[in-house]
């Protein structure tokens, strides 16, 4: 799993309305055009929904 900056989700999902599913997050940063690095590592989440950012956050951690 690709170690993501928290610094730099935040930055990348910052506009995101939550609740939303795994394919939303990734229709989300694709749209934006987000940092490749961050897509990647979003792209490696469970197949959930997700309520927050830490939500977002404690999944990505969860899967290092």
């Amino acid at each position: 799993m690709t170690t993501v900056n928290l610094v730099q989700l935040q930055k990348n999902l910052n506009e995101v309305t939550y609740p939303l599913s795994k394919q939303d997050l990734l229709r989300y940063a694709e749209e934006k055009g987000i940092d490749e690095g961050v897509l990647r590592a979003l792209k490696q989440l469970p197949l959930r929904q997700y309520e927050t950012l830490a939500d977002v956050t404690k999944a990505l951690s969860e899967s290092e």
